[in-house]
């Protein structure tokens, strides 16, 4: 395979341009041809498909969200949009391509699959809700982020005696939300994964008003319930705490990546080169136990699903009295 492409689908997150840099360098190295795709299956169709050479990518390793920009683009899942696309991807001589994005990029790489034009996904997500892969490019930044915020509302919480709920990102999935809340020593954290009562979770914001303590932190995530929705709901089990709400939003998506997200973006993006290079396609790559691993596209999508570790809610429910 002489020539390649890659694009950024789906939210952003912290590392994407980390993983573009890497494919278009790795197989600038192995003798190939790299051209980018702005704004993911959108920019296939319209054939928005452009050359990227080494200093393409200089400057962008610590830059958050993604330079080839993004877009939602539901028009991909028809069978006239997938043949567009692969259409515009065949009159630029490209012969394979990857995806650096989440569950619904991936989707997207399926497809190309289905139709035997050679796709590999690479998982850029903060959600790390992508099988097959313990962790994903952006989740490590994510937690950072939301860690850091949930540091200083614990300052402002112990000096007015306050309850906060903090609603963290995370889709459907509880990760951002288990990782942030263990590391920041939250009092309880509500995820999708577990079941929960409301009246436990005030009879402990107030066992612990008893006992002196001047601050409670609550880690929510976004895929149970809003913030604003959680709360009424502890003031109608008789919570009567200086109750507020923080919502982090969109600053988890944001910002330079991590040291760890930076080499596991390299990491795979080089990957993900090498066996494009070895005629290989229909694939996802990702990481397990420290090992780069790779698998068959649609068995992953089809066969499997992510499994947060329910060991770090047992964890903190033990260490968070």
């Amino acid at each position: 395979m002489k020539r390649i492409a890659v694009l950024t689908s789906g939210g952003d997150a912290p590392g994407m341009n980390a993983a573009v840099r890497a494919v278009v360098r790795k197989a600038i190295y192995e003798g190939m041809e790299v051209f980018g795709v702005n704004y993911g299956y959108a920019g296939m169709v319209a054939g928005d498909i452009f050359p990227l050479k080494i200093n393409s990518v200089g400057d962008k390793i610590q830059r958050g969200g993604t330079f080839l920009y993004s877009a939602r683009y539901p028009e991909f899942a028809t069978l006239e949009g997938q043949l567009a696309g692969i259409d515009q991807l065949k009159r630029h001589g490209i012969e394979g391509v990857v995806v650096v994005g989440g569950d619904g990029s991936y989707q997207g790489a399926m497809r190309l699959t289905e139709h035997g034009f050679p796709a590999i996904g690479i998982p850029g997500t903060i959600d790390n809700d992508i099988p097959g892969t313990d962790y994903t490019i952006g989740f490590d930044t994510a937690v950072n982020i939301a860690l850091d915020a949930l540091d200083r509302l614990r300052d402002t919480a112990t000096s007015h005696v306050r309850t906060f709920i903090v609603e963290v990102m995370g889709r459907n999935a509880g990760d951002i939300a288990l990782w942030s809340g263990v590391a920041s020593g939250a009092d309880d954290i509500v995820i999708p994964e577990h079941d929960f009562n409301v009246r436990k979770i005030v009879e402990r914001v107030k066992a612990g008003h008893k006992r002196g303590k001047k601050h409670t932190l609550i880690v929510l995530a976004e895929g149970v319930m809003g913030a604003t929705e959680f709360a009424q709901k502890m003031r109608e089990a008789g919570d009567d705490s200086d109750l507020r709400v923080s919502v982090l939003g969109h600053i988890q998506r944001g910002g330079s990546p991590t040291a760890r997200d930076r080499v596991l973006a390299s990491k795979l993006g080089a990957f993900a080169v090498g066996l494009l290079k070895e005629g290989k396609g229909g694939l996802a790559v990702g990481i397990q136990n420290e090992r780069l691993v790779s698998m068959d596209i649609i068995a992953m999508l089809t066969n499997h699903k992510h499994e947060t570790d329910l060991s770090l809610y047992e964890l903190n429910r033990q260490i968070s009295i």
